[in-house]
């Protein structure tokens, strides 16, 4: 796994601490999670539960609300519709990456959020809910005997999970004023909700209302006797295999939209997103691939580097050539493979080049060769391999080393 620690601006402007988490293989698609009150992105549920869902393919975005954990910003100016500003903040973000996230998960308060700010994100077709509340409101059961303070004074210091915030009115106002049932009936996303009947921070009756307010497709999976941080490693482990299961049928891969038809002989390349490296590759007759850079120079691995692609010429041309010239002579060759790795050398190793200190592309390329064949004729094949196109127009300015690999 891979974690990349970004920013991005939040609602007033100020600056949001996240984690991108991408894994070692190509995503299929990106999660954006959301965490409870007060809490932040680097709580133990968040990140057992971004780790597991990375290693099964996804890419996790986590981040911090605006005055929480590494984030800018003032805590007491926030509330509840400030979060799911930033929540599509985040995702337009993800946007701007190449990115743009298909699965929202959301963790108690958090969850209500992203139930809210679904159908903002439009590329998002699956949310997840887990521990969440059916109405925000709940949550000022957890300002006790600080109610009456907030509400005449407009302000009051308020201990949550051993440490003090300040909350002022206009936060209970606005978790009041703030309905979820509309939102959830007109979500237009699948949705599947995710709660431990044993859940003493917020009811089991919760996860009903929301259920019975939502329209098909929607799942309810029980989380048994997790408690409602989910900081037992086993519960978030098997909250996130049930979450990556079950988008599968309802989170795409990604997809290029269709553009203009590409004349014919012509190679139409083209940013996939202006904010990443990706580029779609079409052809005239009717091809499409794509290239990209890897994950640790900040692309998303969707495709072959460049380079990669320049090698994939030479090697495929090389296997035609070799298989065109076996065809007409009649030799038994049954099967023909060529690995092509590249690398910049020292000048030095081209007799041509003038200067020493510079550097030349290398192309190393290693030829399989299976059947019925006389050494004579495998050697011969490896010769005509240096007749091929491409090997041709790169070696005008490159060195080609080319070796029978006879394992």
């Amino acid at each position: 796994m891979i974690t990349e620690r970004v920013e991005f601006s939040g609602h007033s402007g100020s600056k949001l601490a996240a984690r991108l988490e991408l894994p070692k293989r190509n995503p299929p698609a990106t999660a954006l999670f959301a965490h409870c009150f007060t809490c932040s992105k680097d709580i133990p549920a968040a990140k057992l539960l971004s780790a597991k869902l990375t290693e099964t393919g996804y890419a996790v975005l986590r981040f911090d609300f605006t005055g929480l954990g590494h984030s800018d910003g003032e805590f007491e100016n926030t509330n509840f519709t400030s979060n799911v500003e930033d929540l599509v903040h985040a995702a337009n973000y993800l946007k701007s990456r190449g990115m743009a996230p298909s699965l929202l998960i959301g963790h108690s308060l958090g969850g209500a959020a992203v139930l809210m700010a679904a159908q903002r994100i439009d590329s998002a077709c699956a949310v997840v809910t887990i521990g969440a509340p059916a109405d925000p409101a709940h949550v000022s059961h957890n300002f006790g005997d600080s109610l009456d303070e907030i509400k005449s004074k407009g302000q009051a210091s308020v201990s949550l999970g051993g440490r003090s915030f300040t909350i002022k009115k206009q936060f209970l106002e606005d978790i009041t004023t703030a309905k979820l049932s509309p939102a959830i009936s007109g979500l237009r996303k699948a949705l599947l909700v995710m709660h431990a009947p044993l859940d003493a921070t917020v009811g089991i009756e919760n996860a009903a209302q929301i259920f019975a307010a939502a329209k098909h497709p929607k799942s309810f999976v029980t989380l048994d006797d997790a408690n409602h941080l989910i900081t037992r490693k086993a519960d978030a482990e098997y909250a996130a295999n049930v979450i990556a299961s079950w988008s599968k049928k309802y989170v795409p891969e990604e997809t290029q939209p269709e553009v203009d038809p590409v004349a014919e002989g012509v190679v139409r390349v083209s940013e996939f997103n202006p904010g990443g490296f990706r580029q779609d590759i079409r052809t005239g007759d009717g091809h499409q691939l794509t290239a990209d850079e890897p994950l640790q120079y900040g692309g998303t691995n969707k495709g072959p580097t460049p380079y990669g692609l320049l090698a994939a010429g030479l090697g495929s041309c090389t296997s035609m050539t070799i298989r065109l010239y076996a065809r007409r002579k009649g030799w038994q060759l049954d099967d023909v493979s060529v690995d092509v790795s590249h690398q910049k050398t020292h000048a030095t190793d081209c007799e041509e080049c003038e200067a020493g200190n510079a550097k030349i592309d290398r192309f190393d390329r290693s030829i399989r060769l299976r059947g019925d064949l006389t050494r004579e004729q495998m050697a011969r094949l490896v010769e005509i391999a240096d007749k091929c196109p491409v090997h041709r127009t790169l070696e005008a300015s490159s060195v080609v080393s080319t070796k029978l690999d006879e394992d």
